[in-house]
């Protein structure tokens, strides 16, 4: 992998780490997917994570019922409105996620050295002797030595709340362990990770496809997230399944990689998936911890050169507590930010953590401190190497549009798109300012009726690094003659200098269809 130059600007003056961040109406290139749920589902609350950055929302549903979100969704809605802050929404699948039941909810409390035993049997009662448990096949999966972790909040490192088991023996369909560390597990559901062991569950399980197939189909999810993908036929088979979910067809599936067994089919999966989310919290634990960080680069670099998206989670924990990060927290974001990080997804910090709103502002600031010191130039340079020749029509005019802007220092890049492709390709070059793809939306019939495309390809470019779009009016076809364009530009124009990233004298780059030629031009403003 030769991706291990340190992607910075050289040199960085002192002066600049002075001076105050300047706040603006795009407070970051990078995105922010907020998990929401207890502490983030009023609509005040939303409100002011979309207002602090946040652009796309996660449902995830290891927890919570399909009525508990469609409320939260309810008021997503309205804070979108209020807000005026475009959203899209993420539905996380439960997977192949094996778990404590608890019944009494009553705290268990663990020992080191002391013997628990792990049954399928989800009749008994949970205790400090015995957890029950929802998969009859750990005792085919595991071996004598084998590591089993159990916890709610399992990948946070808070080692109180997780416990380690070392596997002693396997009796019949019961799995003896050790305890190594003393711990209290509290709640219904802990989640129990068998440490990279195959464990024989479908990655789509028939509980998630009734809630995709419902509540999915119902609120036109824009990204499904597939947990535990460890292979590109879970994605195959998700894809299939969402075809014949009439909207669902445009959702994009992005696979979560969550253990080794993942991680080894990383470039098939990456072929098959319009993203991915590295599940750092799992793969901590699956991984040996000193080569989390070369795989996260590794990973990224595929999924930039690949023009996919790619989202980092676990990154500010301590947040979930605390008002502000860890000084490694806040290297760690600014970090993924360097190694080509489209999107930080944020779980327990939003989901249940005391700050949502200052955690996603926080993120925010740090990714945008470490976007002025990303070494564009060395990224696009190994970008075209990558891609090779000839390139293909679009990947040049995408390139070429990015080159004119940085040289011309244009403050924006405006892209017309219906697809949305055209606009992805530009940010795969990572240009230093904001893309607005202005997405035209497309007539389109099923026979019986007449609707228009769009919002979907608007709300996807969502999770992607510096597109920035905007819904153009449907009476503005995307490939006409110059006036109606001259008229969609204008909106486009007006739109930045609202949002206040175009001034008077600005230049700007245009990127647009014209009849079956793309053309790239650069645009001086007076005014």
């Amino acid at each position: 992998m030769h991706s291990n130059h340190l992607l910075l600007e050289e040199p960085i003056r002192m002066a600049s780490i002075l001076e105050p961040s300047k706040a603006s109406f795009f407070p970051a290139m990078t995105k922010i997917v907020g998990t929401l749920g207890p502490r983030s589902r009023s609509v005040d609350v939303i409100s002011g994570c979309l207002n602090a950055g946040m652009s796309v929302a996660r449902f995830d549903f290891s927890w919570g019922d399909s009525e508990y979100h469609q409320e939260t969704l309810e008021n997503l809605r309205t804070a979108v409105k209020s807000t005026k802050k475009l959203c899209a929404v993420m539905l996380d699948t439960v997977g192949a996620e094996m778990q404590v039941v608890n019944k009494s909810e009553k705290a268990i409390s663990l020992q080191p050295d002391d013997v628990v035993i792990l049954t399928p049997d989800e009749g008994q009662e949970a205790s400090s002797q015995i957890l029950p448990i929802n998969f009859a096949g750990l005792a085919k999966a595991v071996k004598k030595g084998d590591t089993i972790f159990v916890g709610q909040y399992l990948f946070t490192g808070s080692e109180t709340t997780s416990v380690w088991l070392e596997v002693d023996k396997v009796e019949g369909v019961d799995v003896v362990c050790m305890i190594k560390n003393s711990a209290t597990l509290a709640g219904a559901l802990f989640t129990l990770h068998a440490s990279q062991v195959h464990i024989d569950l479908p990655t789509l399980t028939d509980k998630d496809k009734e809630n995709i197939s419902t509540w999915g189909v119902r609120n036109k999810i824009d990204f499904l997230s597939l947990s535990y993908t460890r292979h590109a036929e879970d994605v195959r088979e998700a894809r299939e399944f969402l075809s014949k979910l009439g909207d669902l067809s445009q959702t994009q599936i992005f696979a979560k990689i969550e253990n080794v067994e993942g991680l080894t089919h990383f470039d098939e999966i990456l072929q098959e998936a319009d993203g991915i989310i590295l599940s750092r919290g799992n793969l901590g634990i699956d991984l040996p911890p000193e080569k989390v960080f070369l795989f996260q680069k590794a990973a990224l670099y595929k999924c930039n050169m690949a023009g996919k998206p790619a989202v980092l989670t676990r990154v500010v924990d301590s947040m979930t507590d605390n008002l502000r990060p860890t000084r490694a927290e806040a290297t760690d974001v600014a970090n993924a930010v360097l190694d080509g990080s489209d999107a930080i997804l944020l779980g327990a910090e939003t989901l249940r953590g005391l700050y949502p709103v200052e955690t996603i502002s926080i993120v925010g600031k740090i990714c945008a401190e470490a976007e002025k010191v990303f070494n564009q130039d060395l990224y696009f340079k190994k970008t075209v190497k990558y891609v090779g020749e000839p390139m293909t029509h679009l990947e040049s005019i995408a390139s070429s549009a990015v080159r004119a802007a940085i040289k011309v220092k244009a403050s924006v890049i405006i892209c017309f798109t219906s697809s949305g492709r055209a606009a992805r390709l530009i940010a795969k070059y990572r240009p230093t300012m904001p893309v607005i793809s202005v997405v035209i939306p497309r007539l389109k019939t099923n026979q019986l009726r007449w609707s228009f495309s769009g919002a979907f390809e608007a709300r996807q470019s969502l999770i992607v690094r510096g597109l920035f779009p905007m819904l153009a009016d449907p009476r503005h076809p995307a490939e006409s003659t110059s006036a109606t364009n001259e008229s969609v530009l204008k909106v486009a124009l007006d739109h930045g200098k609202t949002s206040g990233v175009i001034k008077s004298h600005d230049r700007v780059v245009v990127c647009q269809k014209v009849g079956d030629a793309s053309v790239v031009k650069i645009i001086e403003l007076e005014d």
